[in-house]
């Protein structure tokens, strides 16, 4: 029981320069636990001295609370051990990329596509550099959402080069498979395709790299936080708690790998309708209760066909912020099927004012 309890705290250590833990690595050894005394033994085989004592240094400080006297030893004949020298030593992935923040949720048919590519216009029109991969290898939106109906072209080493949309980077399986042909892979196929995503395709730089995942926590999450050094995941609910119950666990798994959550937004948040009341004087009411209008008989109501603060309560449990509501939209819908995402227009909607503002919220965590 005390070995396993060494175990999960050390779990919690990311070897430097990596979103994948020291245990996952191999690297911890012969574990003994006497009263309040820790023995351990890591394997390092990186000749890099300061990383090694980096490693040393976090172990004693994630053991100490728990134990008086935190003893460790260091082997160096490592041949057989899964380290990352090799890998370390390689050119880091998107390393021209400022920051690659995740759009996920445990869940399908929240939205993720849609807000993922909202969000990328949105930052783009910010001033930013942008590009927006869609991974979900199964059902990629990209092409429908952007209107995109072309194969990307290759440079002279073999490298993919981004479609350019609405002065963004773009790329998806859907450009390459085409979008009706129907995909049946394996998992190891699924994470081979995912990394290729990263290495084989020429980003250039970038400020904002944004990942529109697939629902679940399978192949393509994990290949993600193995291979990425991640800003952060936006999580992406609906208010119900059919949604949430799936939602947490894809919220959770980016806690278990050490990749922050830098917020949550609630789509599908009630249904707006807009309206007028002819004559602007007449009076309006709907299951009893009186519907407030301006001089010109313009109104607005909301209702809440689904549960309501489901996005709050997980911001709530996770300790993030909630970076903004969208409720169900028509125009929303027209805009997608259409291919010009409503946080493109140049004066701007209320539902292109909300997108804008949580990619502005974003930006403000991030910084």
């Amino acid at each position: 029981m005390e070995k396993e309890k060494v175990l999960e705290k050390l779990k919690q250590i990311n070897y430097p320069g990596f979103n994948r833990d020291i245990v996952s690595f191999g690297m911890v050894k012969n574990i003994t636990v006497d009263n309040d005394v820790v023995k351990l033994e890591l394997s390092i085989s990186s000749q890099n001295e300061e990383k090694k004592q980096e490693v040393i240094k976090s172990v004693k400080e994630k053991l100490s609370n728990d134990y008086t006297k935190v003893e460790i030893s260091l082997k160096t004949d490592v041949s057989a051990t899964s380290s990352p020298q090799q890998s370390s030593s390689t050119k880091p992935i998107l390393d021209n990329v400022k920051h690659v923040i995740a759009i996920a949720s445990g869940k399908g048919g929240v939205g993720k596509s849609t807000i993922a590519t909202n969000l990328a216009c949105a930052f783009s029109k910010k001033g930013g550099k942008v590009g927006l991969l869609d991974l979900d290898i199964y059902g990629p939106s990209l092409p429908i959402l952007l209107g995109v109906n072309e194969q990307p072209k290759m440079t002279e080493d073999n490298k993919l080069i981004p479609i350019k949309k609405f002065g963004m980077e773009i790329m998806s399986f859907g450009f390459i498979s085409g979008n009706d042909t129907p995909v049946i892979w394996r998992g190891p196929l699924v994470s081979r395709m995912t990394e290729q995503f990263f290495r084989d395709v020429a980003w250039g730089d970038l400020d904002i790299l944004l990942l529109d995942l697939p629902p679940g926590t399978g192949d393509i999450q994990l290949t993600l936080t193995q291979k990425l050094r991640m800003t952060g995941a936006v999580i992406i609910t609906t208010p119900q708690d059919i949604a949430l119950a799936d939602v947490r666990k894809g919220a959770d798994m980016f806690r278990k790998v050490n990749t922050p959550v830098l917020g949550v937004i609630e789509n599908m948040s009630g249904l707006v309708i807009n309206g007028k009341v002819n004559p602007p004087e007449a009076s309006l009411e709907i299951n009893g209760k009186s519907i407030q209008k301006n001089q010109d008989g313009d109104f607005e109501i909301k209702f809440d066909i689904f549960k309501v603060g489901g996005g709050k309560k997980e911001s709530e449990r996770l300790g993030v912020p909630l970076l903004g509501q969208i409720p169900i939209s028509e125009e929303i819908m027209l805009s997608a099927d259409k291919g010009t995402p409503v946080a493109l227009d140049d004066e701007p909607s209320k539902m292109g004012q909300a997108y804008s503002k949580i990619a502005e919220n974003i930006l403000n965590n991030i910084k």
